[in-house]
């Protein structure tokens, strides 16, 4: 990204200045002249189509991971009020819907468990379905399915995937109101009636990483985190059923969009005003697949213990905290001293309330939300809690966001070569695609420590610990 075309408000907050004529809103993009340089330019011309929407609230924002994406850039927020003839957008959630991490927790240390990591891997790995259309053994009829987009992560634990304790830690308590199943067409609920308890493929992961540096040791104790401690994360959304309700409303709200008189700079934009009925049909659709994301990551987490305590029969896993990062939320933000309703998408953003916020499980509710910046598989990711002055709408950054696009990364990569160098470094591949490996190679992403850096400093999140990764699961 060329930063002369930028100027710089604070260390790590630039905008975009308008140009002679040009009617949108503000731009703020979020991160380190580093992180920005880093970025292609599409970013800047996608989020400030963005700020072209109607109805969008303040500034439209990118996180220090940004990169360009569909429609909206990865790493971009923007909020809407529909009272104001704010809108919905399907690329501005994006295909995998509700994609998103748990992370757990266990009562392990390195030195007990390595031992055992070879064995490890390859039980989760066997456990772990993973993998372009992968089927797990879960087969649902279409009643069931109507009933995980109704129940998400509490339908997954009234099936005995998991213990009520779980749902404390999950985002919304692991179910959304206002799903509508009705709203979803066949071939979404045909794709995902094999689906449940699957990685998916791409940059989905299950990792198990080490706690290798606390940064802030009390809010750390709060979190029940402690150096070389065990955790785990699962990375994974949707599935088929998300990505085709993305396919299908692109169409649609195109259309809506069309009709209800708004320009769009660009078609992948497709978006509908909040209380049309397309709309409102679209965040139906839409909410049954943040509920279908939550009881998959439910499933995987069951499994996920099954293996660990055939493995280390003195496992305990708990569920630290689970959050979404492709979604559209309603929520109450103050703005100029008034309370409003507003409709908060976050694509590649992820969700960080700070202190004191009422929707925190108690346990959480001194010290933020947990938030998890997943880094690549030879790198590492890190824990951090929301601040309470967090600038954008509680969002904050999600994972290291690419550098380069899959098909540079092939161009440079070979799987097997990686894998390799990999388990030098003492971390253990496993994957049915070493494509996929190349696809996801650590040199294809940001450092995610200059994204973890820039988060802090622009006020999103505080750093809480830095994870180490030991052994992973490739989607």
């Amino acid at each position: 990204m060329n930063l002369e075309r930028l100027r710089q408000l604070q260390p790590c907050l630039w905008t975009l200045p308008r140009a002679p004529g040009e009617e949108r809103a503000q731009v703020l993009l979020y991160g380190s002249a580093p992180l920005l340089v880093s970025m292609d330019d599409k970013v800047l011309e996608q989020i400030a189509n963005v700020a072209s929407l109607p109805g969008l609230v303040g500034a439209a924002m990118t996180m220090p991971d940004a990169h360009w994406g569909y429609g909206f850039p990865i790493g971009g927020v923007a909020a809407f009020d529909a009272e104001q003839g704010g809108v919905i957008s399907a690329g501005g959630v994006g295909f995998d819907i509700s994609c998103g991490i748990r992370c757990l927790r266990s009562n392990l240390n390195l030195e007990d468990a390595v031992e055992h990591f070879p064995q490890l891997g390859k039980a989760l790995f066997r456990a772990i379905p993973a993998g372009v259309g992968e089927e797990g053994e879960i087969k649902l009829n279409p009643e069931q399915l109507d009933q995980v987009m109704h129940g998400g992560a509490h339908w997954a634990v009234q099936q005995g995937y998991g213990t009520p304790a779980d749902l404390d830690y999950v985002e919304e308590q692991g179910r959304v109101a206002g799903a509508i199943p009705e709203n979803v067409s066949e071939l979404a609920k045909k794709r995902q009636r094999g689906e449940m308890g699957t990685l998916g493929s791409g940059n989905h992961y299950l990792e198990v990483q080490v706690v290798d540096r606390i940064f802030d040791p009390g809010v750390a104790l709060a979190l029940g985190l402690h150096e070389g401690q065990i955790l785990i994360s699962i990375h994974c959304g949707s599935r088929g059923l998300g990505h085709q309700i993305g396919t299908d409303y692109l169409v649609l709200l195109a259309k809506a969009a069309s009709r209800s008189g708004i320009h769009l700079p660009d078609r992948e934009l497709a978006c509908a005003p909040v209380k049309s009925p397309e709309g409102q049909q679209y965040i139906g659709a839409m909410n049954a697949a943040i509920n279908c994301a939550l009881a998959n990551r439910q499933i995987l987490t069951h499994l996920t213990r099954s293996v660990f305590t055939e493995i280390y029969p003195q496992a305990e896993l708990e569920t630290l905290f689970d959050v979404s990062h492709n979604t559209c939320k309603a929520e109450t933000h103050q703005i100029d001293g008034e309370s409003r309703l507003l409709y908060v998408h976050r694509k590649g953003a992820t969700r960080a309330f700070g202190p004191g916020h009422p929707m925190l499980p108690e346990r959480y509710r001194q010290v933020g939300q947990p938030v998890v910046i997943g880094g690549s598989m030879g790198t590492g990711s890190y824990i951090l809690v929301g601040d309470s002055e967090n600038p954008a709408f509680a969002s904050s950054s999600h994972g290291a966001g690419r550098a380069m696009s899959r098909h540079q990364a092939l161009a440079r990569w070979k799987g097997r070569a990686l894998v390799d160098e990999l388990a030098q470094q003492g971390i253990l591949i496993h994957t049915r695609s070493m494509r996929g490996v190349a696809e996801e190679a650590p040199g294809a992403y940001k450092d995610v420590d200059l994204v973890a850096e820039a988060t802090e400093e622009a006020g999103l999140a505080r750093r809480v610990a830095f994870l180490r990764p030991k052994v992973c699961v490739k989607g």
